[in-house]
């Protein structure tokens, strides 16, 4: 997950973080969200491996509230457990 430039987040799976992170970065896809949102931080990975295991968390987190990504970056499981619940 990386934090744009204006404050959203963009989720995505790649095998190589610090390579996909340049690549939005130099802004190759005029097409792609991050394009006019860079420059893009790197905030959060995690790593899987099982692809159809990383697929099924990246769409999970899609689905999250911007309350629970923020708490996803911070590490506090208590918060997303608490917002689950609410």
């Amino acid at each position: 997950m990386v934090l744009c430039s204006d404050a959203s987040y963009y989720i995505g799976i790649t095998n190589n973080a610090d390579l996909r992170v340049g690549q939005h970065n130099e802004g190759i896809n005029k097409h792609c969200y991050t394009y006019t949102r860079r420059p893009v931080r790197l905030v959060y990975a995690e790593h899987f491996y099982d692809p159809n295991e990383a697929i099924a968390w990246e769409k999970q987190i899609k689905g999250w509230s911007r309350k629970k990504k923020d708490a996803l970056v911070r590490g506090d499981w208590v918060y997303i457990k608490k917002l689950a619940r609410e």
